[in-house]
Order: structure tokens, then C-alpha cells, then sequence
């Protein structure tokens, strides 16, 4: 981190693009597998880092998601799920984050060791609950849909997440988007939507300016993650400003996953100086290696963010939030009486 920050004490710190999967600590990999019989192929945390955390740039997202292997691994029973997303919640203090949306596919998490995806689902709420009761952070849920796995498997998924309506507040599409477009789960999201829940999907991410057009026009996204090759389409980026649908944008991960080449060619100006809705967030903090200061602090400048920016991005993290009117404005109140209690 650099001398100087760039995060607002005074306003609320949002974290809306989390991975629950991804922000494992190294430290808890090497527990959990020990306690379950689990074969890794280190034993230390420095040892185990580059197996399971970017080390330079990977060659594409999928290479990236392959960081996820040990990560999985190693989620044996409903209790190892119920303490990996206690401890996101845990570390989402530290951090400094009042508000943050972890999401996770059940489906993907469950399938190492077989478990059952509704009691994945389960645990992960439960442990997301016990954390934000010990912690004060506010806290909602996002499940995913894997599109990877196919319509089929994703039908299965989203009972698995309908079974524990209550416990979450949105649903998302993630995976590869290339293969997989956002049309072949219409059915899926017009569910989700009866339900009550919010949508966000991933798209521009691996795919351009059509994929984002898809989950908004197919899916009903509200908020879009990633997002960032809408760019490349003036209308499509006209349309963002004008509805206000946001992207969330995650600076460090969109380098290591190569989706953009250098954080100085970052679209994210870009992005802010057309008028579209984006805040920033971490993706996938434990495989990256980073956590959300680090993206205002250190990836935003270098994106080439001025501070006035950099402010405006962590006011639309409240703004975008899946919380309503009455949410907000009690996070916001929150944040200035500990901002004044502070001075």
C-alpha cells in the first residue's frame, strides 16, 4: 500500500464483487486439509502461496480459475463451507469494509468432495450470519449460478439456492461466457426474478460489448460484473449511463486474469468519465492477493483514477448496493457517527 489513501473515512467502504471461494486464507487450506486427510503439495503458507495465489499474470480467466483447485479441495463438509464464509466476513473487518456481498456457486464448491449443494448453501449462510453478528459488518449473499456446467446442472444449482430463499438477497452467472452465453439461462433468471431476487451477472469480461447486452436484455441484470468491454460500444455504454446500471469493477483481478493488459490501460476512466455507474472491488482477494484497500490505495492511481475518482467509486459502492432506501441511509449514519467518534 501506498503512504497516502484514498478512501473517504467518512463514507461507508462497499465490497459488492466478492468470491467467497476465492478469499480462502492460505493458513485455513493447510488447516482444513489436515483435519480432512486432503493432499496438498505444500505444507507451509509460503510454500502452498504459489499454488493457490497469482504469482505475475495469468494467460486467460480459465487459467485463472484453476487457482481455485486446492481452494475447493478442501471443503469437505458443511462445516468447512460455514467457516470459509465466517472468515470472509471476519477478514471484510480488517479490511475496514462496512458492507459487503459475497457471492458463491454452491455447485462449484460442493462438487470435490460431493456434498450436498443445498447444504452448501445452508452452511454458507450460516457462517456469513455468524459473522456478521460478531463483526457488525453488513452483510448479504449472492449465489451463482456456474454456467459452465451447463443449463442442466444450473437448473439443479438454482433449486439448491431457491431451498434457502431467505438467506439471499441476488443471483448471478459466472463462469465461462464465451462458451456458455447468458441466452441459454433465460429460464433460469425468469425463476430467480419470480423469487424476489436481485440480478447481477458477469459479462465484458471475456467476452464484449453482446455479452453484456445479453444479461441485460435476457437476464434482467441490474448490475453488471466486470463489464469492462462495454467500452467498446458507444451505444452500449450510452444505455449503461442513462439506466444506471452499474459495473463492478475489479481492477487488480482484470490484469491477472488478462482481460486487460496493464492496470495503466484500464478502461475504468473511461468508464467514470462517460458517466456509467462503477465502484471497485476485489474478485477474488485471497487468489489475487490483494484486499480493497489495496484497489483504492494502489490499483485505482495506477489505473489512472484521480482522487476525486476514486470517491466517486466508493459513493456508487453504497449506491449500487442490493440494500433499499432505509439500508443505506442507517450505513451511512453509521459510518459519521464512527467517523466523528473517531476525530
Amino acid at each position: 500500500m501506498t503512504g497516502a489513501s484514498f478512501i473517504d473515512p467518512g463514507l461507508p467502504l462497499c465490497d459488492l464483487h466478492r468470491h467467497l471461494d476465492g478469499s480462502l486464507r492460505i493458513q485455513t487450506i493447510l488447516e482444513l486439509a489436515d483435519q480432512h486427510g486432503i493432499a496438498l503439495p505444500a505444507h507451509t503458507v509460503e510454500e502452498l502461496r504459489p499454488h493457490v495465489q497469482v504469482i505475475g499474470t495469468e494467460s486467460g480467466l480459465m487459467e485463472f480459475i484453476a487457482k481455485f483447485r486446492y481452494l475447493t479441495a478442501v471443503l469437505a463438509d458443511a462445516n468447512a463451507c460455514q467457516r470459509i464464509a465466517r472468515e470472509n466476513v471476519e477478514d471484510a473487518l480488517r479490511e475496514g469494509i462496512d458492507y459487503i456481498e459475497l457471492r458463491f456457486s454452491p455447485w462449484f464448491m460442493a462438487q470435490g468432495r460431493q456434498l450436498d449443494p443445498a447444504e452448501v448453501v445452508a452452511a454458507v449462510i450460516d457462517g456469513a450470519r455468524a459473522g456478521a453478528e460478531a463483526t457488525g459488518v453488513t452483510t448479504r449473499l449472492i449465489g451463482i449460478l456456474s454456467r459452465s456446467f451447463g443449463p442442466q446442472v444450473c437448473a439443479a444449482e438454482l433449486d439448491a439456492l431457491l431451498a434457502h430463499r431467505k438467506g439471499l438477497t441476488a443471483l448471478d452467472l459466472a463462469g465461462d461466457e464465451k462458451a456458455f452465453p447468458a441466452a441459454l439461462f433465460i429460464p433460469h433468471f425468469q425463476r430467480a426474478r419470480a423469487a424476489g431476487l436481485r440480478i447481477t451477472v458477469h459479462a465484458g469480461e471475456a467476452d464484449g460489448p453482446q455479452s453484456v447486452w445479453s444479461a441485460i436484455e435476457d437476464l434482467g441484470a441490474e448490475r453488471i460484473g466486470h463489464g469492462i468491454r462495454s467500452v467498446e460500444d458507444p451505444h452500449l455504454m450510452d444505455y449503461l449511463a442513462e439506466s444506471g446500471i452499474g459495473l463492478e469493477v475489479c481492477l487488480t483481478s482484470n490484469v491477472q486474469t488478462s482481460s486487460v493488459g496493464q492496470l495503466r490501460s484500464h478502461p475504468a476512466r473511461q468508464i467514470l468519465q462517460h458517466g456509467v455507474k462503477m465502484n471497485l472491488n476485489t474478485d477474488d482477494p485471497g487468489i489475487s492477493g490483494i484486499d480493497l484497500p489495496h484497489e483504492f490505495n494502489c490499483a485505482a492511481p495506477a489505473a489512472g483514477l484521480s482522487g476525486s475518482m476514486i470517491r466517486a467509486a466508493q459513493i456508487n459502492g453504497l449506491d449500487m448496493a442490493f440494500l433499499d432506501a432505509q439500508e443505506k441511509e442507517t450505513l451511512r449514519a453509521r459510518k459519521r457517527q464512527k467517523s466523528i467518534a473517531e476525530t
